[in-house]
């Protein structure tokens, strides 16, 4: 009796093999996105490298000009003007930039010194706005302003330190005032330097971050008083 013939099976794939088929079809999909994705991006940068190039110019121009009207107008404050008040107001005296603008009243035998400082013209002293310096002499004890501040002290929107102006470290008879710093009031964020000068008590402020610089680097910086 003859053999029966046997089925031919094909030789299977080994798991391997079949791995690396799977791995090699993936990576050859991932690169034909990839290469899609540089293209488009490629095509776009052509299209559109023009228009892209005129906006960063633009950009660029605007920032350096930014820059040169910024140290302009830093240099154009000096050089400075200077402050002296009365020998009987405690001759204080100080620096300030030529860019701005003095209204001081002297006449008031309760408030000996009541000025506003600002950048070109002063705005009206009924006004709203933050003027950049504010000098006041008082008559009111140094102890009962300082106390007007202690609630916002204590909930944490203005911190409060000991100060002496430099130019007064050393002096005889100079009393540490304060120096506070943050909301000064609902409107105004700043910075306020609180100091007792013989009777009398002086309040110089600044009502706005933006004259910082300016409050710290010359006007306190130059701060003078007769104790």
């Amino acid at each position: 009796m003859d053999p029966q013939p046997s089925v031919y099976q094909p030789p299977k794939t080994p798991r391997k093999l079949l791995a690396a088929i799977i791995v090699l079809a993936i990576l050859l999909v991932v690169s034909l996105v990839f290469g899609y994705s540089s293209y488009t991006k490629g095509q776009d940068y052509k299209n559109n490298s023009d228009e892209k190039s005129t906006v960063a110019v633009e950009a660029a121009k605007k920032a350096q000009a930014a820059e040169l009207q910024a140290s302009y107008d830093e240099q154009s404050k000096s050089p400075y003007k200077t402050y002296e008040g009365s020998a009987v107001a405690g001759s204080v005296t100080f620096s300030y930039p030529k860019t701005w603008s003095a209204y001081v009243d002297e006449t008031s035998t309760v408030q000996l010194i009541n000025g506003y400082f600002y950048p070109g013209q002063v705005p009206g002293v009924q006004s709203t706005t933050a003027f950049a310096l504010r000098v006041e002499m008082v008559s009111t004890d140094y102890s009962q302003i300082v106390a007007q501040y202690a609630a916002q002290t204590k909930k944490g929107t203005l911190t409060a330190a000991a100060y002496v102006p430099p130019k007064m470290v050393g002096v005889a008879n100079v009393q540490t005032g304060t120096h506070f710093d943050g909301t000064l009031d609902k409107s105004k964020n700043g910075s306020l330097v609180v100091i007792k000068v013989r009777d009398k008590t002086l309040k110089i402020s600044t009502e706005s971050k933006d004259y910082l610089p300016d409050f710290n680097g010359t006007i306190l910086a130059s701060l003078k008083f007769s104790p």
